[in-house]
Parts: structure tokens; sequence; C-alpha cells
């Protein structure tokens, strides 16, 4: 997993568009690279999450809607269904998310305790970003 996906949290989508250059991020301390792409590997993680059918994840408007296009990067939004449940998600969910996760055919071979730990990161940005009312994004490069 590397690092071309950043996810941060912003009060809104045009705050949010605002850091389209990867470095104007509304609040620098909610801000996490995590290394998953936001539509294929989150809606697979929201749908084990949630129980929610990924297909549904995947119809969401806001599942990977772009709202900013910079060439070679884009910000784009995160559900606010997959925001809850990881702002929910307490230390052993994180855990027992991470193993179906390191299973699905994206993530075959990821050790399950380094996806724990993207969890566990991801959960604490949604806290934050939940106790401030603010939503979750996430800026990607080629």
């Amino acid at each position: 997993m590397g690092n071309l996906y950043t996810y941060f949290a912003a009060k809104d989508d045009q705050a949010a568009a605002a850091a389209i250059d990867g470095e104007s991020f509304p609040d620098t301390s909610l801000v996490l690279d995590a290394g998953v792409d936001p539509m294929v590997q989150l809606g697979t993680l929201e749908s084990i999450l949630t129980g929610r059918p990924y297909e549904e994840v995947e119809d969401d408007p806001r599942s990977g809607h772009l709202l900013a296009d910079g060439g070679e990067c884009w910000v784009v939004s995160l559900t606010g269904t997959v925001a809850a449940a990881l702002a929910a998600a307490q230390a052993p969910r994180c855990a027992e998310a991470a193993l179906p996760w390191s299973q699905t055919e994206e993530l075959e071979g990821a050790n399950p305790a380094d996806l724990a730990e993207v969890i566990a990161g991801l959960a604490g940005l949604a806290t934050h970003a939940a106790a401030r009312g603010w939503k979750l994004y996430c800026w990607m490069s080629l």
C-alpha cells in the first residue's frame, strides 16, 4: 500500500476542494495517509463495518464524488455512513473488521494487523471530524 491517498476532514465540500494542492488541508491535525483507495477498498470496508451491500455503498452519491480535479490529483468525498461507522469503531471492532477486509481481492495478502492499524487511524480521524461536525474526504494522486 502506497501513500497516494490522504484522508482528511473539512467542514464542507468547498473547504475540502480547496485542499486540491495536497497541502492546504483545513486542519493539519485531521489528516491521515492511509494508503487505501477511497472507492473500492474503503467501500469494501464500509460494507464490512455496516453490513450495507457494496453496491449500495457504490451508489451513494457521496461515495468518491469528485469535488476538485487538479489533473494529477483529485479530492473526493466519503459517505456519511462510512464516517459514522468509523467514528463508532472501537479497537476490538477495528481488529475484527481487518480480517475479512484482508481477504478481499483488492487487499489479498495484506497483514490483518496492519489493516487494523489503518482502520484505527481512520476511526480516530472520523471521531475527531464528528466532534466538530465535519465530513471526511480523500485527496489522491497518481
